[in-house]
């Protein structure tokens, strides 16, 4: 395909070279695996617009473009292709539709209310360990990110799986249209993503659209609003239906269950000509009733039964989401075990390769599946790694190690996973990003537990969405043109820095704050390039800071003249700092009446440069001190005019924390400085803010105390009743507060609040579960879901600042998307 085929199938008009190759689209500037070939989809949205990226992507090599408008000049672009189409996002599906009208194999779509990643996931799982599949990568089911997983379509793979989900009407039919199933298997109806939707009826309804041109349906009986919608209405006359029920005698499968030893569901499937004993190794309802839809949908497409019979066995949890770990010797580790094709691997790769400011290596496993030539997959796996410039390769089986030559050099290949253990050094892993991408009889797990920082299983877990989501809740209530700073000093209030701050860049805000100046050098050796102000710069770090560009924060006379000879010293020119006003909240900041002696120090300067003028609200979340905020506001905006005006050029203000945002938008002046509120905390009434930290542990041991025994030190906690204690290794080294003990605070466990009971020791606490179903190793939550942080806070009579900046390192921080 070449870019005039791609202006021709969009109807867009082609302005460049039209005989440019498209091998590959991408849409997220982050992810660029490889140059050659590769075509950006400048998608604009509420909050985003892909075309400010085209410039720097064109700089790192990609010549074609798909966009809604032209760059304002196009003399610099040179043996480019620029598409220009009406919608990137409807240019997009129909690139996908095309291919997928290319395809000759069979395709599978999978829907539903829940459960729709993990059929699709073990049905991919088991229908690829006899012919090749290629499937949608985790939940990779909107408007976006269906054509970019049907994109993947070609004449090396036998079947497609690919998974659909809406959120409002009219969606659906957008998805069919680049789907175009051949089976069509929908999950269940339930309560997610209904708020769109006047009924289950409606919502079961727009569903089904997906399945209006298919040849067979596969579903559940036991869905009252399905059954009837699939048997009643008239365009699924014509189709083969296959149904299966727990409880439905009229149904083409009809499925038994019985719990048997070791945690596993006997299921004995019965139709009008056979029937099947199976087994899946869980106990859990939503679990078993997904297992039963991939195991019908296996027969409904004549997966041999052994296949299907092993496969089943054999089944594990789906991960639902990518997270990013802390390994040794300061390295970052991606999981991606258990979703082993050529395809998801792609997926993989180009999400290792976003992110930035770390070598990239890569360990792999064979691939588990037929149907192609060993050395022209290989040969396509070795070309993906040395497009994407992974610097460490690791084969692992017998397959990928026979086609060895085809990959870089210098790459390592070992026979098993036990072999890669025994023999590879661990210490030459050191700074870098570590992708585990490995199929499931390789037990990639134990590799991930060697090259885990630690196996403390207390864990900060920091959902990266919801920080995306209250990022952008703040952009709606700021003024066209309104810059933002984010604040991600102390540890990123807990969270971590480097992946909080990538994350930030990459969503175009346009400052980020540190406290000290080695936290600013750590942003830059991990590839922020934003301004990166530091609030407490002190004198010692002067020349780290000119040596990494990072913009001090000058508060007094004395400082601005001591970095204003350092930055001369340097040979720097009008290099930015920010000044701070002391507006009354009385902690650092140059006084009203110094603000004479301040102008004359700048006019004096020529190595420094205002770039920003502010000042800090003391009590703009209390409405009661309305009053003494918008003093502080009109005093702020008073001095920092008089600056303006005396200094002879502009720079930005800003005043603004997360609650003033929006409780005093009429102070926004040019930028505003959100904080704790992008984590989902301390959020203003009214604000749908998410929480972004969510605080685990889990159970190491349970005990049965007798009626009068105590619990912890001191013997403080002595009941009359017999309890059932849970053991918990967290403690006051990991930031829990003592005043949480003695049946102050709570843990979440097994659905319910519990007190923790005895004093709180060092490493571990205790916890009465007495009454509740649980075993050792269940997870036990601290703060998150279920416990807000702010709860907490008021438990131990502080804020929620002190309580997540208490977490000490030694705690590992999870990073995830959805």
């Amino acid at each position: 395909m070449i870019a005039s085929d791609i202006a021709k199938i969009t109807g867009g008009r082609l302005y460049g070279s039209p005989g440019l190759p498209v091998t590959g689209l991408l849409t997220d500037s982050r992810q660029v695996t490889y140059t050659g070939g590769l075509a950006f989809v400048a998608i604009r949205g509420r909050n985003h617009d892909g075309h400010k990226f085209i410039p720097r992507l064109y700089g790192r090599g990609i010549k074609i473009f798909i966009a809604e408008n032209l760059p304002e000049q196009m003399t610099g672009f040179t043996e480019t292709a620029f598409i220009l189409v009406k919608s990137s996002v409807k240019a997009l599906q129909d690139i996908a539709s095309y291919r997928r009208h290319q395809f000759r194999g069979m395709v599978i779509a999978v829907t539903g209310s829940a459960g729709k990643t993990v059929v699709k996931e073990w049905l991919a799982d088991i229908m690829g360990s006899f012919t090749s599949v290629i499937r949608s990568p985790k939940s990779f089911n909107s408007q976006v990110g269906v054509p970019l997983s049907v994109w993947k379509l070609d004449e090396q793979y036998n079947t497609g799986i690919f998974e659909a989900g809406i959120s409002q009407p009219g969606e659906m039919k957008r998805l069919r249209d680049i789907i175009d199933p051949d089976i069509g298997v929908i999950t269940n109806i339930g309560d997610a993503h209904g708020e769109n939707f006047s009924s289950p009826e409606e919502k079961a309804s727009e569903k089904l659209v997906l399945f209006e041109k298919c040849r067979k349906i596969i579903y559940c009986m036991d869905y009252p609003v399905l059954d009837k919608l699939i048997r009643k209405e008239k365009k699924f006359s014509g189709k083969e239906i296959v149904s299966w029920s727990f409880q439905n005698k009229n149904a083409v499968f009809k499925v038994s269950r019985s719990e048997i030893p070791g945690g596993k569901t006997a299921l004995k499937i019965t139709s009008a000509t056979a029937e099947y004993d199976l087994s899946v190794p869980f106990t859990d309802r939503a679990s078993v009733e997904n297992a039963c839809t991939v195991a019908v949908t296996c027969l409904a497409v004549l997966v041999p039964d052994a296949v299907i019979r092993t496969g089943l066995a054999t089944l594990t949890a789906v991960a639902m989401r990518m997270e990013i770990k802390s390994g040794i010797n300061g390295c970052s580790l991606i999981e991606d075990y258990y979703n082993s094709d050529p395809g998801s691997l792609g997926m993989a790769i180009e999400y290792l390769v976003s992110k930035s400011g770390s070598r990239k290596a890569l360990i792999l496993s064979d691939f588990i599946q037929s149907g192609r030539d060993e050395s022209e997959l290989y040969g396509e796996v070795a070309r993906l790694v040395s497009n994407a410039g992974i610097e460490k390769f690791i084969g692992i089986g017998e397959v990928i190690m026979r086609n060895g030559r085809l990959f870089p050099a210098g790459s390592r290949f070992y026979r098993t996973t036990g072999d890669f253990i025994l023999h590879f050094p661990f210490r030459e892993f050191s700074n870098e990003t570590i992708l585990l991408k490995g199929a499931r009889i390789f037990e990639f797990e134990k590799i991930g537990m060697l090259l885990e920082k630690q196996v403390h299983q207390t864990l900060l877990e920091i959902n990266l969405d919801n920080i995306s989501h209250n990022l952008n809740t703040f952009r709606q209530h700021l003024n066209k043109g309104t810059r933002i700073m984010a604040m991600i000093k102390a540890f990123a209030y807990g969270a971590g820095p480097t992946e909080i701050a990538l994350l930030l860049e990459y969503h175009g805000i346009d400052y980020l704050a540190v406290a000290f100046a080695d936290e600013g050098v750590s942003l830059r050796e991990a590839g922020v390039s934003l301004p990166v102000v530091v609030m407490n710069p002190e004198e010692s770090a002067f020349g780290l800071m000119i040596k990494y560009n990072l913009e001090p924060e000058l508060y007094s006379l004395s400082l601005l003249g001591k970095f204003g000879e350092a930055a001369s010293r340097h040979g720097a020119f009008q290099f930015p700092v920010h000044i701070k006003i002391d507006s009354g909240m009385h902690r650092l900041g140059f006084m009203p009446e110094e603000t004479d002696m301040l102008i004359s120090e700048i006019r004096k300067s020529s190595s420094i440069k205002v770039a920003s003028v502010f000042s800090h609200l003391a009590a703009s979340e209390d409405p009661a001190l309305d009053s003494f905020t918008r003093k502080q506001a009109t005093l702020f905006e008073s001095v920092s005019g008089r600056i303006r005006d005396s200094i002879g050029y502009s720079f930005l203000r800003h005043i603004l924390n997360s609650a003033g945002i929006v409780r005093f938008p009429e102070f926004q002046f040019e930028m505003v400085r959100p904080g704790i509120g992008i984590y989902g905390v301390n959020g203003p009434d009214g604000l749908d803010l998410k929480p972004a930290g969510r605080y685990v542990t889990r159970i190491s041991q349970l005990k049965l105390i007798p009626p009068g025994e105590p619990v912890g030190y001191g013997c403080t906690d002595v009941s009359g009743l017999e309890r059932l204690i849970a053991i918990l290794p967290v403690g006051y080294a990991d930031g829990l507060d003592r005043k949480l003990g003695r049946q102050r605070g709570s843990f979440f466990i097994a659905g319910r609040r519990v007190p923790i009971i005895g004093n709180i020791c060092m490493d571990m606490c205790m916890a009465d579960v007495t009454g509740l179903e649980v075993s050792e190793g269940d997870e036990a939550e601290i703060f998150g879901r279920h416990i807000k942080v702010e709860e907490v806070a008021a438990w131990c009579d502080t804020i929620p600042y002190e309580v997540l900046t208490s977490i000490p390192s030694r705690v590992k921080r999870v990073f995830y998307r959805e």
